[in-house]
């Protein structure tokens, strides 16, 4: 693997740690507005977040690469709304797909066979995490003014789980 290509994925690696940080502020505001199960959503996506970042770290590894850990920015503390929490996530995701797009794009320049089949996993995830976010975005709109359906969704977001997917 060339240099180019493990600073890229390192810097990848980094970004879904700070990932997890972004998810867990927005956990954050949730707590503070007493929705502890829209607050359970996005403790489930931190716990995404960092499992995405140790399979980035792993691979390195696995390639004789060194992973490099630097300095997380701090993410936005302070939303408006839910929705707002939810656009925001939703712009993420979207940042975080390019991210994924530009290193496999990189990749496929190198012919580094390998990593272009290890960032396929990526895009694949990528693709659920937009929709779901999407997903949830039109379902808060509709509800806006049904305080019930709001709080039949918090209900559901507190049963959320993360089980790491089989390798």
């Amino acid at each position: 693997m060339k240099e180019g290509l493990a600073e890229a994925l390192n810097k990848q690696m980094n970004f879904e740690f700070y990932s997890a940080h972004v998810y867990l502020a927005m956990a954050a505001y949730c707590s503070g507005e007493s929705l502890d199960g829209f607050a359970n959503f996005f403790i489930i996506q931190a716990e995404e977040e960092r499992f995405h970042g140790m399979k980035i770290y792993k691979f390195l590894n696995d390639r004789r690469q060194r992973a490099t850990l630097e300095a997380l920015p701090e993410p936005k503390n302070e939303y408006s709304s839910i929705l707002d929490v939810f656009e925001h996530g939703y712009a993420h995701e979207q940042q975080n797909t390019q991210r994924f797009y530009d290193l496999a794009d990189l990749a496929t320049s190198e012919r580094e066979h390998a990593t272009i089949y290890f960032l396929k996993w990526f895009i694949d995830e990528q693709v659920e995490e937009e929709s779901l976010f999407d997903n949830i975005i039109q379902k808060l709109k509709r509800i806006e003014k049904d305080s019930n359906a709001f709080y039949m969704l918090d209900a559901e977001f507190a049963a959320r789980s993360f089980t790491p997917p089989a390798e």
